[in-house]
């Protein structure tokens, strides 16, 4: 599996954006699907994620703001990112797991300005 991630960019606080991840391969509809986020100077951190059965879970720094899905038919996972904040602000990747599978995308940058 091969990832491919998409949609960062500027944006202001309070506005949004939808950020995608294309997978090639096949068995994307196995994958546990997620979005991780890495700061200046922090760690890598789970944002969301969302299972072959379509079960999410979201950081709760991005509760009632972002939501994960996903498209099998086109083997793509999206984060629609609302109401952004400043530190919203990171490189954002995508994650895909199973079993001893765990791989990741390029990251895509997000600049959240005041």
């Amino acid at each position: 599996v091969q990832l491919q991630a998409s949609g960062g960019g500027l944006v202001q606080a309070g506005g949004s954006l939808r950020l995608s991840c294309a997978a090639s391969g096949t068995g994307f509809r196995f994958l546990t699907m997620a979005w991780y986020r890495q700061a200046p100077g922090k760690q890598r951190e789970l944002v969301a994620t969302i299972t072959s059965g379509y079960r999410s879970n979201y950081a709760d720094s991005v509760k009632g703001r972002f939501t994960i899905s996903r498209d099998n038919a086109k083997n793509t996972v999206y984060l629609q990112m609302n109401s952004l904040k400043p530190e919203d602000t990171a490189v954002y990747y995508c994650n895909a797991r199973l079993r001893s599978l765990d791989e990741w995308g390029q990251g895509t940058k997000v600049t959240v300005s005041s």
